[in-house]
Order: structure tokens, then C-alpha cells, then sequence
């Protein structure tokens, strides 16, 4: 089995270099795009092309701005450019463990043959990197589970596959437009290999340029979440030398961002316990 990474990014500075560098060893390829970023996101990307794995392995685009109208069209052509058996979808704000990686490429090609989709749970980042959101969080309904989960393996042989839906409720689907964690849940398959998500903490290189990005804002909660334990084992990646352009991930966060947590958390947990979950897509 074949692997192409579908890496699409716009002002991502804080943790892409460390989500590619997690993924780039295990896959044959990163398609890694760019969509309008304005902060040093396309500095970090040439950083990383001019790596061993970087020339060998990245594919860059500088595809421009993408709206949530489009953003399915983008993610088509990222398909049509693939050529591989199948794709891993990996945002700029995911880190894997060497481990979990691992774990999500051999089942890939041990099974790719028999199986059609892979889910994987999350460890979501809430305030900063030294906490994450507690499982009642996880509200995410995916082929009869619901929980911190994301579809983020794809076999391109399902029948038809192609990108469908706006940003927000976009998904894959095969040739009769059925979203494809919806066809035969035997083909799917649910694995232990988490990874690191900072989807809920700032991303850009400065707080300002989140607001660049469409519904960005919309994704920073402002909440306490659980503190990891002092021995917990971070992603490798987080511990290799970098670069000087790439920032450290061990901000902590601020005061200000405490105090208003402190007052919406318990309205979360509150909303928590009666609001359904979310379709998965």
C-alpha cells in the first residue's frame, strides 16, 4: 500500500512544521498546500522543503484563497493529484506520536485491501499545551461511535470517491453522493492512534492572523481544560531540534485568558450534558 499525506494550510506557523516533520518519514508523499497564509507559514514551508524528506517527499502548491464554497473543489484537485493507494488527511494543527503514526500506516498496509476508511481519537489542546479537553467534549458522531474522533484515512478505491459539501460539513463520498462513513460500517475501521490536536488554540504566528482564516475564531474555546499529567509523554517531534523561525510549542496561557475561562467553562459543561452530537463528516 501506497500513502500520500493531504496536508491544506492557511496561517498554521505555530505547529505545522511539527505536524509534517511527525508524519513526513512514514508516508511516500505530503501534497502540502498553501491557501493565502499571511503569516509565516510559507517561511516555514521552505524550511521544511529544504529538508532530506522535504525534496523527496513534499509536493507544494501555492493554490491562493479558498472560501468555504470552494473548499471542497480544493480538496478534489488534492485527490485527483494523488496517485497513491490511499490518502491520510493531516491538518497543520495535528501531531502524531512516532508510535501512533506508525500504528495508523501499518494497519493501512496490513488491511488497505479488505478496508475502505480508518477513525482514529484525538487528544484535544484546550488553553495551551498543557491541558486538554475533557472526553464529555467529544461530541463528534462517526459510524455509530461518537467521541474526540476523525476519519483521517481514505482507500481511493471506494467506488466514485470524490470531495463533497462546504467547509464545516464537508466529507468524502463515493459515486452516489452517501458520505462514506455511512456505507458498510464492516469497512471501517476504528483504531487506538491518537494524535495531538490543536485545533482549539491559536494556530497562526500572531494572535491577529487568526482572523485571516474563515471560522477560525469560531474554533478557539475559552475553557479550563484537565492538566496533563507531569509525566506524560508528548509527541517525539516536539523534542527534535528546529528551526529558528519555528515557534515553541510550551506557551503557556495567559491571565486574561484564565479569567474568562473560568467564567465559560461551567456554561460549556452545562451545554455539554444536553447537546447532541455532532454528524461526523
Amino acid at each position: 500500500m501506497t500513502i500520500t499525506a493531504h496536508c491544506l494550510v492557511k496561517n498554521e506557523a505555530r505547529f505545522l512544521w511539527y505536524s509534517v516533520m511527525s508524519v513526513i518519514k512514514h508516508v511516500d508523499k505530503i501534497l502540502l498546500w498553501d491557501t493565502g497564509s499571511t503569516d509565516e507559514t510559507l517561511e516555514i514551508i521552505n524550511v521544511i522543503r529544504k529538508t532530506e524528506n522535504g525534496k523527496r517527499k513534499v509536493e507544494f502548491r501555492e493554490y491562493g484563497e479558498v472560501t468555504p464554497d470552494t473548499f471542497a473543489h480544493v480538496r478534489q484537485e488534492m485527490l485527483d493529484s494523488t496517485e497513491t493507494d490511499w490518502i491520510i488527511m493531516v491538518d497543520g494543527d495535528e501531531v502524531w506520536w512516532e508510535g501512533t503514526i506508525r500504528h495508523l500506516l501499518s494497519e493501512i498496509k496490513e488491511k488497505g485491501d479488505t478496508i475502505e476508511s480508518i477513525v482514529v481519537p484525538t487528544i484535544n489542546l484546550v488553553g495551551d499545551i498543557f491541558h486538554y479537553q475533557e472526553p464529555q467534549a467529544g461530541k463528534y458522531r462517526l459510524a455509530g461511535k461518537i467521541g474526540h474522533l476523525n476519519l483521517r484515512g481514505v482507500n481511493r478505491k471506494i467506488p466514485g470517491l470524490k470531495s463533497f459539501g462546504s467547509h464545516g460539513q464537508w466529507g468524502w463520498v463515493d459515486g452516489e453522493n452517501r458520505m462514506i462513513q455511512y456505507r458498510d460500517s464492516k469497512n471501517i475501521l476504528f483504531i487506538d492512534a491518537p494524535y495531538l490536536h490543536a485545533t482549539n488554540i491559536p494556530r497562526a504566528g500572531n494572535f491577529q492572523k487568526e482572523e485571516d482564516v474563515p471560522k477560525r475564531k469560531m474554533k478557539r474555546k475559552y475553557e479550563l481544560g484537565i492538566p496533563f499529567p507531569l509525566d506524560f509523554y508528548y509527541p517525539e517531534v516536539f523534542f527534535r531540534p528546529k528551526p529558528r523561525i519555528v515557534p515553541s510549542p510550551w506557551e503557556k496561557m495567559s491571565i486574561s485568558f484564565k479569567i474568562r475561562a473560568a467564567v465559560e467553562t461551567p456554561l460549556r459543561k452545562i451545554k455539554r450534558r444536553f447537546l447532541p452530537g455532532k454528524v461526523g463528516y
